[in-house]
């Protein structure tokens, strides 16, 4: 591929809900651009971007691809990213690296969960937008009916500049409303005969080219003054408004066709040159490292970039997904990580059309490539020249709310486990892993389910290593709610020297939170004072073995009030067994009770699906603190829920919303396990003791 300069590349990524056909499209432009010599599908796993295993087995798409094509004497990169909720970091860091978005919709199911989603991720970025409703020959397909949905979640911005002609079983071509023609495909689909609109179609087509010269119009003051003064505007002239606009985020053009049947795909090419903005058409800001002031980047300016995505390749090694911003890249050279503040040298410059790797020997800003072997530099590093430097906002990422924990299938793997989850960490800023240092679980999070369980068979693809996934445990505790005052002797003999010590404990209940305290209240040495720091010791192990589940008690304050001691036989040993029996007898004395973590959750909904979300926390032994209106539709519920209840909350919040809703969750307190929960939770604990015995 030979080089491009800025005013000659496009930078777009494709995002949909999943199912609505993004990487048959993706695969539809490759196709007819020549990039591929023969049309994939998903569905037979021989589609360009969709080559991962999990991928082809689950046929959807899963990470990031990049598909750069010519066209026109354009590179185009485009960018496939996945459909589905859980890989939504995928979608945030390709978004960071495009220049604008290519919307997929379904002419079947119009407006999804996922399109609303990744349209407002656009937005927030400022990305100019284009609709393509695809899949017109299937059945149920409207496109009007689609176009009104997106105007009404979109705004009337939305203006179509291709209608279709016929749908469903009738879909044959299309018409292009700026040109006022029609277009239909040959049997090879990359042939079009140009024709003249089909008579019943006139009136819809003059209807919908006026919509988009007052659109074109409103984008440029010039051809607004002309068309309010009634002087008919060119077509390149409605082109200029339209891109004008379009740059600016104010009109969205709806596009349509069929890519499985390869019809509207070399028009949604030439509108992708035509419409969308070439890289550079606005400066980039970031910010000095050192004076944190804000710093503007030009594609003339010297050298600037970021990493939008990281892939960890068992053979390869680390691939780096550099989007340039200004300057120019050539290999064999060293670049410059200001977020890390590391010089990395790097070897060969390619690009990738999904797997297959073609080498450039020189990129120029608003390219996007990928690099080998960078050691330090991750996903959202800033590089730039030394002398110039410059740091872009990190990429804005979901927090991972859905939590497993994981070990190796196989003894003998648990090192191996360790450096293959630090290498999935690196690929995926949503994938987390932690050590619980109450329950000695290693716990990974991620956005939902199938993240989780498509990280699991990559371990085991990438590394080797098969692992086992289950719900973590609970971080119980116990406590005592009463007061107990009781005696501890072990005194054994066995022929030479015995073993003998004798106290008294006074156990009382302490404030939540106090955690443990000990006190010394022997006088006249009936302890002697050596033995004192045994017999804490022995209250100390005592506790943090339990005594009712095995869980750590807290919140107790043990007072060693009287003793006595053998001057042959007494022992630090025999002190820590006696204050070991007194306390577990005392605990049982002294009405013991299973305490919960407690979490503050905060849900973000609709406020349409307000009253479920509120209903499905009540049969989670949550407590409502409080429910709000926020703005834009949205409500915010606050509640306290038992974490035992909350591990599965993502899936379940994703069902009763449709996918609309999120939460955040942060530890707030302990309090008493419900008495019915409590006695199953320790009935399990002695069965588990008994089967580990």
């Amino acid at each position: 591929m030979k080089e491009y300069k800025s005013d000659k590349l496009r930078n777009v990524g494709i995002v949909a809900h999943g199912g609505a056909g993004k990487t048959s499209l993706t695969e539809a432009m490759l196709f007819n651009s020549g990039a591929v010599n023969r049309l994939g599908r998903v569905d037979d796993g021989s589609a360009t971007t969709d080559f991962e295993p999990e991928e082809i087995k689950r046929k959807v798409t899963i990470s990031t691809a990049l598909a750069p094509c010519e066209w026109c004497d354009h590179k185009i990169n485009i960018v496939d990213t996945p459909g589905y909720a859980d890989f939504v970091a995928e979608v945030k860091g390709a978004l960071r690296a495009v220049d604008s978005a290519l919307i997929v919709l379904c002419a079947a199911s119009g407006v999804e969960v996922e399109t609303e989603k990744v349209w407002n991720y656009a937005a927030e970025l400022g990305l100019p937008r284009i609709g393509f409703v695809n899949k017109m020959d299937r059945e149920n397909a409207d496109f009007y009916s689609v176009v009104e949905s997106m105007k009404e979640k979109f705004g009337n911005g939305v203006v179509p500049v291709q209608l279709p002609i016929g749908a469903q079983d009738s879909f044959k071509g299309i018409v292009d409303v700026l040109k006022m023609k029609a277009y239909l495909p040959q049997k090879n689909g990359k042939e079009y005969t140009e024709t003249d609109i089909p008579a019943d179609m006139v009136d819809k087509c003059d209807e919908a080219r006026m919509a988009l010269i007052e659109a074109a119009a409103e984008g440029n003051d010039e051809l607004l003054t002309k068309y309010l003064d009634g002087e008919e505007l060119s077509n390149e002239e409605v082109r200029i408004g339209l891109l004008a606009a379009i740059a600016q985020a104010k009109v969205f053009p709806v596009l349509c066709g069929s890519a499985l049947k390869n019809i509207g795909v070399p028009q949604a090419l030439d509108s992708i040159i035509n419409y969308l903005p070439a890289p550079g058409i606005s400066p980039v800001i970031g910010y000095h490292p050192v004076t944190k002031d804000p710093v503007e980047r030009s594609v003339a300016d010297p050298f600037s970039a970021m990493v939008f995505k990281t892939t960890a390749d068992p053979f390869v090694g680390r691939l780096s997904y550099i989007r340039l911003y200004s300057g120019s890249m050539k290999p064999d050279s060293t670049l410059y990580n200001v977020t890390k503040e590391k010089s990395e040298r790097f070897g060969t410059i390619f690009t990738l059309r999904g797997k297959q790797q073609d080498p450039v020997t020189a990129v120029h800003a608003g390219d996007i490539v990928v690099v080998a072997k960078l050691q330090e530099t991750g996903t959202g590093d800033s590089l730039c020249d030394k002398d110039k430097p410059i740091v872009f906002e990190p990429i804005s990422y979901p927090k991972p709310m859905f939590v497993r924990t994981i070990e190796a299938k196989n003894k003998g793997d648990e090192d191996k486990i360790g450096q293959a989850l630090a290498r999935l960490m690196d690929e995926d800023p949503t994938f987390k892993v932690r050590k619980d240092v109450e329950t000695h679980q290693l716990l990974i999070s991620g956005i939902g389910e199938l993240h989780l369980d498509i990280m699991s068979e990559r371990m085991k693809r990438k590394f080797g290593v098969e692992t086992l996934l289950a719900n973590p445990k609970v971080p119980y505790r116990e406590t005592i709610r009463g007061s107990a005052k009781v005696e501890g002797k072990h005194k054994k003999q066995s022929g030479g020297h015995g073993q003998y010590g004798h106290v008294w404990l006074q156990l009382d209940p302490l404030a939540p939170g106090a955690e443990f305290e000990f006190v010394d209240s022997i006088f006249g040495g009936s302890v002697p004072r050596q033995y004192i720091p045994a017999v804490e010791k022995g209250v100390r192990d005592a506790l943090a073995g339990g005594l009712l589940a095995g869980y750590p008690m807290v919140d107790v304050k043990v007072t060693l009030t009287d003793g006595s001691y053998h001057t042959v036989d007494s022992s630090e040993m025999a002190f820590k067994i006696a204050s070991g029996m007194a306390l577990r007898k005392g605990v049982l004395q002294a009405k013991p009770v299973l305490l919960e973590p407690i979490y503050s959750v905060e849900v973000l909904v609709p406020e349409s699906y307000m009253g479920d979300v509120i209903g499905d926390l009540n049969t989670k032994r949550g407590r409502i603190q409080g429910m709000e209106p926020i703005g834009g539709g949205l409500g915010r519920v606050k509640a306290q829920v038992p974490l035992a209840e909350l591990f599965r909350y993502s899936i379940d919040l994703r069902s009763i919303t449709q996918g609309r809703g999120s939460f955040d969750m942060n530890f707030s307190h302990y309090e008493d396990v419900p008495a019915r929960i409590a006695e199953s939770i320790i009935a399990n604990a002695k069965k588990d003791k008994v089967e580990e015995a």
